[in-house]
C-alpha cells in the first residue's frame, strides 16, 4: 500500500472492523476528513462502510513503511499491533497513534468507569452497569464487551462504565476516569508482549488521570502508582480493612464486608464460585466510589446469574453438574474457574470436599502462554483433564513435566471432548470446559465454543 496522501494532513483509520466502523461514525459525525485503511481484501464492515460513507477513501492491502506518513493522526484497531513497522515508523515522525478509547475520552460528557484485568472484567463491567442502571442513572456499558465505546456517547448519559483490554490501553492518553482498576494481571497475549511487565505497563495506562482506583489487595500487580491525594478502595476475599470489601466469617457462614460491617451472606450471591465473590466484591467497590446505594448494589448481585460463557451451569443430569467456562481464554481465568469451583460440591448436594471431581476440558491455541502453573494446580483439584485443540500437546507436555498425577486423554475435537467427560463423570462430579486457550483454531471465537459445548451436553439429556 503506497502513501496515501502526502500534501495534506488527515486522520487514517486502521482496522475496518466493527471499532474501525465506529470510529468512522464518529469522524464523520465531527465532520473530520480521514481515510480508512485495512491489511485485508475483505474486512469484516467493508461494505457496511461503503454503504453508509461511500466517499471515504478506502485502501487495502499490506502497509509500505511509509504509509501513514501523510497523517496527523492515526486511530489503529485494538486487533493491530503498535509494532507493525509502518506504525512505528509514524511513531519516528511523531505522528500521533490512538485508540476508538482516546477518541472516546475525549467528547465523553460523563464520568467514566474503566476496568480492565486478566479475568473477570466482563462480569464486573456487567454486573456494574446493571447496580447503576438498577440504581436509576442513564448508563453506557460496552468496550471491549459488547457495544463499541464511541457508540455509547450520549449526551443524557450520566455515567459510562468501560471494559478495556490492553490493546485498546496501548494507545490511550487522556483517559481521565472518574473510577479505574485492574483486577488482577496474569500472563496473558504473551504472543504480542515481550513480557509481562510489557503486560502488565499497558494494563496500568487505565490510571492516567483517575481520581480514584480500586485496587486488588491479594495481587501486588494491580496496585496503581497514583498520589496519595487519589482516593483507593480495595477488595479481596479475606478480612476487609478501611475502605475495603472482603469476607469475613459469622456463625461458620461467610459473609460480604464493608470495613467492619457484614453485608449479605456470601449464599445469597447469583453468581457461585470463590472468583465469582472476588468480582461481586469488586462492583461493590467500583459502586460505592461514584455513590451507588448498597441495598441496590445487593439486590443486583442477588438476582445476577453470570453471562453466558463465564462459569455458566448448562445442566445436571445424573447428579453431574456441566460448567461452560469458554471466555476462559488464558491460564488465569482457567486457575480462577478451577479454584472457585474444586469446593464447590453442594452444587449437586454431594458434602465430599477431600476428593476431586472437576473434569477439565481445555486447549485450543496456546497464544505463546507458559502452561506450568496450570499443570500444578491440576493435582488435588482436577480428576481427569480432556485436551483438544491445536496446542494440546503443549498443555498436556506441561502436566507430564510437572509429574501431575491426573489421568489425561486426548480428544479430537469437542464432540468426543464431552462424550469421553460424560463417560466416566460420577455422581457428584463437575465438567468443566475451561480451555485457558483461545478458539480459533476450532472456530470463529469463545461464543461458538461455548454453543457447541452446551448443545453437545443438551443431547446427552
Amino acid at each position: 500500500m503506497s502513501q496515501l496522501i502526502a500534501s495534506s494532513k488527515l486522520k487514517m483509520v486502521v482496522g475496518i472492523g466493527a471499532t474501525g466502523l465506529s470510529v468512522a461514525r464518529h469522524l464523520s459525525q465531527l465532520g473530520e476528513r480521514f481515510v480508512m485503511l485495512d491489511t485485508r481484501q475483505q474486512p469484516p464492515c467493508l461494505a457496511q462502510l461503503k454503504n453508509e460513507m461511500p466517499d471515504v477513501p478506502v485502501a487495502l492491502g499490506e502497509f509500505d513503511i511509509d504509509s501513514f506518513d501523510g497523517a496527523d493522526e492515526i486511530i489503529l484497531s485494538p486487533g493491530l499491533s503498535r509494532q507493525i513497522p509502518a506504525v512505528q515508523a509514524a511513531i519516528n515522525l511523531d505522528i500521533p497513534v490512538i485508540s476508538d478509547i482516546e477518541l472516546f475520552a475525549r467528547s465523553a460528557n460523563a464520568p467514566i468507569i474503566a476496568i480492565t484485568g486478566s479475568n473477570g472484567k466482563s462480569t464486573v463491567t456487567t454486573l456494574v452497569g446493571e447496580m447503576c442502571a438498577a440504581a436509576g442513572k442513564k448508563v453506557g456499558v460496552g468496550g471491549n464487551l459488547g457495544t463499541p465505546a464511541l457508540e455509547l456517547l450520549d449526551e443524557q448519559s450520566e455515567l459510562y462504565v468501560l471494559e478495556l483490554s490492553s490493546f485498546q490501553l496501548e494507545s490511550v492518553y487522556s483517559l481521565n476516569a472518574e473510577v479505574a482498576t485492574v483486577l488482577n494481571v496474569s500472563p496473558d497475549h504473551m504472543d504480542r508482549y515481550q513480557s509481562l511487565l510489557d503486560y502488565h505497563q499497558a494494563k496500568h495506562r487505565i490510571f492516567g488521570g483517575a481520581r480514584q482506583v480500586v485496587v486488588n489487595r491479594a495481587d501486588k500487580l494491580s496496585v496503581p502508582l497514583v498520589s496519595e491525594k487519589v482516593k483507593q478502595w480495595s477488595f479481596g476475599v479475606d478480612r476487609p480493612d478501611f475502605s475495603g470489601f472482603g469476607l469475613v466469617e459469622q456463625g461458620g457462614e461467610s459473609w460480604l464486608a464493608y470495613q467492619f460491617d457484614r453485608l449479605m451472606p456470601e449464599s445469597d450471591l447469583g453468581i457461585k464460585g470463590r472468583h465469582n465473590t472476588s468480582n461481586a466484591l469488586a462492583a461493590l467497590a467500583i459502586g460505592s466510589a461514584v455513590g451507588l446505594p448498597m441495598d441496590t448494589m445487593l439486590r443486583v448481585l442477588r438476582e445476577f446469574r453470570g453471562l453466558s460463557h463465564r462459569c455458566q451451569t448448562v445442566t445436571e443430569l445424573n447428579g453431574v453438574t456441566y460448567i461452560n467456562d469458554s471466555k476462559a481464554t488464558n491460564v488465569g481465568a482457567t486457575l480462577a474457574a478451577i479454584q472457585g469451583l474444586s469446593g464447590e460440591q453442594g452444587l449437586s448436594g454431594n458434602d465430599d470436599k477431600t476428593e476431586s471431581k472437576l473434569i477439565l476440558i481445555a486447549g485450543g491455541q496456546a497464544k505463546g502462554q507458559d502452561f506450568s502453573p496450570l499443570a500444578q494446580a491440576l493435582t488435588g483439584s482436577v480428576k481427569r483433564l480432556v485436551l483438544l485443540g491445536e496446542d494440546a500437546k503443549i498443555i498436556g507436555d506441561a502436566v507430564e513435566s510437572v509429574k501431575s498425577s491426573v489421568d489425561t486423554v486426548y480428544a479430537e475435537d469437542l464432540t468426543e471432548a464431552v462424550k469421553l467427560s460424560h463417560e466416566i463423570a460420577q455422581l457428584g462430579d463437575i465438567v468443566l470446559l475451561s480451555p485457558a486457550c483461545a478458539s480459533f483454531d476450532m472456530f470463529s471465537g469463545f461464543a461458538e465454543r461455548g454453543e457447541q459445548f452446551v448443545n453437545e451436553v443438551r443431547a446427552l439429556q
